[in-house]
């Protein structure tokens, strides 16, 4: 009887072992499982301002002096001598800033916010100082009393009523002493000026009776 024990014990000791092991184990694979359901870290959001960072330091570093295929004709350069250059006021808070090109005399880089164009002198059928970027469909206008830029690609003006410290003299002189308008009608001819003497009266010829 004590050999039939003996032997019932010596079966029953290694499944007793692997009972008490196995409820030790399991919390060793709950405690994993949450190293291993952990998702990444999520990326910081592009907020508008960083946008707006990137695309103007993108802007600025982008080389815009080195188009060899537009030459510029002895009027075109004379045109040139007459843009004002410098930051101007511009309506709604805007402004315009046009700097002349140190490498090709006769282009312009023009600035307003965070856009950027490379100009330069067009021929004009009103006699206006006119400034073309035709890649990017830009325009810049100067007149004797202001400016605007402005986009043909989106048929609006990107900034208008701009004024150098010239134009902006200009136009008072313009308040204080209006000049006339080719729609206007022409003044009134001083009385009997221009007009032609009546020729003498023919007197009747004589009829013979």
């Amino acid at each position: 009887m004590k050999i039939i024990l003996a032997t019932a014990l010596l079966f029953a000791a290694p499944a007793l072992v692997l009972a008490q092991a196995a409820p030790a184990a399991k919390p060793a694979a709950k405690a994993a499982a949450p190293a291993a359901d952990a998702k990444p870290a999520a990326k910081p959001r592009a907020t508008p301002a960083r946008r707006a960072a990137a695309v103007k330091s993108v802007e600025e570093n982008t080389p815009i002096d080195d188009d060899p295929n537009i030459t510029l004709s002895p009027e075109d350069l004379e045109m040139a001598k007459r843009v004002h250059v410098g930051t101007f006021p511009c309506e709604l808070g805007a402004s315009v800033t046009i700097i002349p090109s140190d490498k090709r005399p006769g282009f312009f880089t023009v600035r307003s916010g965070l856009m950027r164009f490379r100009m330069h002198p067009v021929g004009s059928r009103t006699g206006a100082i006119r400034l073309e970027d035709g890649r990017a469909g830009a325009m810049w206008l100067q007149l004797g009393n202001k400016s605007m830029l402005m986009s043909q690609k989106i048929g609006q003006r990107i900034a208008d009523e701009c004024m150098s410290p010239d134009q902006a003299t200009f136009a008072e002189e313009l308040k204080r002493n209006p000049r006339p308008s080719i729609l206007d009608a022409p003044p009134p001819a001083a009385a009997g000026a221009g007009t032609a003497s009546a020729p003498p009266a023919t007197p009747a010829a004589s009829v013979p009776r």
